[in-house]
């Protein structure tokens, strides 16, 4: 088969992965108000059953990488649609708190294949790297903010186990198209676009590690903050006096915006050197943040707009440099631990928020985000810095 049919086929489902992966962990948490209502338990004593699914989802991040190595890229996200699925429409017939308990905890060991195999499969099959990471976010964030209205939609009108019964069955389906349509790498008599792709040579390659891997984590932070406060930011700060349903929408807004940063993001990625744009991005985190910490109304609005822009960019950017800094053998690995720092510090955003504003409000949360925000453009500056060594070369515009 022409391996150009290939590395299209391969980018279509491993959008539809990302797509998939947002969405299935994203259902217990809506369909659960359902559950409680249906069995006359407590939400809080639910909620935390699914405390499994994220840990695995972030722990599992780095091994994975490891195994793609072992096993295949194909046959590991064939796994994860099929697992996903599986999973799910267990969850559909579970009755038992330990059995929703466990049967969560496998959907996040399948869940926590897709960013490290999903991501390394999509540069590998790029011819414009950019664009492909640019569209890929949009499908993540879009399983994302369809979660929680298709879950409750379907809760309401059949029930909260064809909630997980449906999304399930599609799963699988889809894993069975994947399998027929896709076939091994292993097998595959050409190299895909990505493979045969020069990786840039760099001068320090251990300290653009260190400060790559100090702006995963200050990114980390930063994302899960700003994400999970949002709402209620705004809320608090925005001087007017609005329904619940309107500050959602006003905050679902500003996440779409967010998300489509990443395709504008993708395009310059395509032509404007990685160092530079991280630096130009980069800035836009902690000035965002800044005004939002010390404004209210509408300038408050402008600051988190910024930031969020700058927060849901980097993700685009930060998945770049594995692609054109990394060799092609390493970067399932590389992605693993990208996503293992970033998905592991998710954890500490929400006792930081509730810690910070406790003592005093939003403006301390939003302060001291602003200073991770300041971490990731000191990292960038640093990375900008090195990559300007002899060792180095200009990024062209198809170098993926």
């Amino acid at each position: 088969m022409n391996p150009d049919i290939i590395a299209t086929r391969t980018i279509r489902f491993v959008n539809v992965a990302h797509a998939f992966v947002h969405f299935v962990v994203l259902i217990y948490p809506t369909a659960v108000i359902a559950i409680a209502a249906e069995r006359g338990l407590a939400y809080g004593e639910l909620i935390g059953l699914a405390t499994g699914t994220f840990l695995a989802f972030g722990l599992l991040s780095l091994p994975i990488g490891w195994v793609a190595d072992r096993v295949g890229r194909r046959n590991l996200l064939a796994a994860f649609f099929l697992g996903s699925g599986v999973s799910c429409v267990g969850l559909a017939f579970a009755t038992t708190p330990l059995v929703f308990a466990l049967l969560l905890l496998i959907l996040g060991c399948f869940a926590a294949i897709y960013h490290p195999v999903g991501s390394a499969m999509l540069v590998s099959n790029a011819t414009r790297l950019g664009r492909e990471l640019g569209k890929n976010g949009v499908w993540g964030n879009v399983g994302a903010a369809l979660a929680s209205g298709v879950t409750a939609f379907i809760a309401a009108e059949l029930g909260w186990r064809a909630a997980f019964a449906l999304p399930g069955a599609l799963s699988i389906a889809v894993g069975l198209l994947f399998i027929t349509q896709v076939p091994s790498e292993r097998g595959a008599a050409h190299k895909p676009p990505g493979e045969t792709a020069k990786t840039l040579p760099i001068a320090h390659p251990a300290a653009i590690a260190t400060l790559y891997l100090v702006a995963v984590v200050a990114g980390g932070i930063t994302f899960n903050v700003v994400t999970i406060a949002l709402p209620k930011v705004f809320d608090e700060r925005l001087g007017f006096d609005l329904p619940l349903s309107t500050i959602g929408m006003l905050a679902t807004s500003v996440f779409i915006l967010g998300a489509l940063t990443q395709l504008t993001m993708g395009r310059l990625v395509d032509r404007i050197e990685l160092p530079k744009l991280f630096v130009g991005l980069s800035l836009l985190q902690p000035a965002g943040l800044a005004i939002a910490a010390f404004a209210l109304g509408i300038p408050m609005v402008i600051g988190m707009v910024l930031a969020m822009a700058s927060i849901y960019g980097q993700v685009v950017i930060n998945d770049a440099m594995i692609a054109r800094y990394v060799a092609p053998h390493l970067r399932a690995k590389a992605f693993g631990l990208r996503y293992f720092l970033g998905f592991g510090v998710s954890g500490l955003a929400v006792p930081m928020i509730a810690l910070l504003h406790g003592i005093s409000g939003f403006p301390l949360v939003l302060g001291v985000t602003a200073l991770l925000g300041s971490v990731v453009f000191g990292s960038a500056i640093g990375f900008f810095i090195l990559t300007r060594g002899p060792a180095s070369e200009p990024v062209a515009a198809r170098a993926e």
